[in-house]
């Protein structure tokens, strides 16, 4: 069963001689098949923590785990294998690349981890048939609309069958239409695939569309969103 642990996890930062608490012993867990958000303003911490989830951040104290595996202490080395084989991440900012086809941007991942070309066109068209996008895989990001942007995006993240998939604030750019078909999607991707997800979102609408919602206050993990405003650290 894959599952992402995360025990008395603690990250602060200095700004200006005060220390900024992002993130103050957080504990939580996410088991197979389990969509989670993470709800919080820009600035809450809630970035902070996904970031240490993807093992690019290291935290000041605590653990995060997963399968098991401590992320702190694996190697630089061992980190970025962990992100390219386990890991599949959902940007808000899409980070395709111009003037190339859908199929060619859902192929980054495998030619980056040297996969030819062929293959990972092979291993990338189903993805983008899943997401909807079968007869858009010729177009560049330049002919397609804000949310297929995403849904390439989110293919990208998946061709390569990640056991875990964490998504930072995926919906900013969308409308609420939008914004509710790629949040349908990716729950629907981890429970078919009985993978762990975590999202981190602004949006407290998000909250019907997961499995289970927290937010970040203080550093401190609350559960559901709170009816009064969240307090901005880092």
């Amino acid at each position: 069963m894959s599952s992402l642990e995360l025990r008395r996890v603690a990250k602060h930062y200095d700004c200006g001689g005060e220390t900024i608490r992002a993130v103050d012993g957080v504990s939580l867990t996410l088991s197979k098949g389990e969509f989670v958000a993470l709800y919080g303003p820009s600035g809450s911490g809630k970035t902070t923590l996904l970031l240490m989830a993807a093992a690019l951040l290291r935290p000041d104290s605590g653990t995060v785990s997963f399968d098991e595996r401590d992320l702190n202490e694996m190697s630089e080395r061992q980190a970025a294998a962990y992100r390219l084989r386990d890991v599949g991440f959902v940007f808000q900012s899409f980070h395709l690349m111009p003037h190339t086809p859908a199929l060619d941007n859902a192929t980054l991942k495998l030619t980056g981890a040297g996969w030819t070309l062929k293959q990972a066109r092979l291993q990338a068209l189903p993805w983008l048939e899943r997401v909807g996008l079968a007869d858009r895989i010729d177009h560049t990001p330049e002919q397609l609309s804000m949310g297929e942007r995403q849904r390439v995006a989110i293919a990208r993240a998946l061709v390569n069958e990640p056991r875990l998939l964490l998504a930072d604030e995926p919906t900013g750019n969308l409308d609420s239409t939008r914004s509710r078909d790629v949040l349908t999607l990716m729950r629907e991707i981890c429970h078919e695939r009985s993978i762990p997800g975590l999202l981190v979102t602004h949006d407290p609408e998000a909250a019907q569309l997961v499995d289970h919602v927290y937010s970040l206050r203080d550093g401190r993990l609350l559960d559901g969103v709170p009816a009064e405003p969240v307090t901005v650290g880092l």
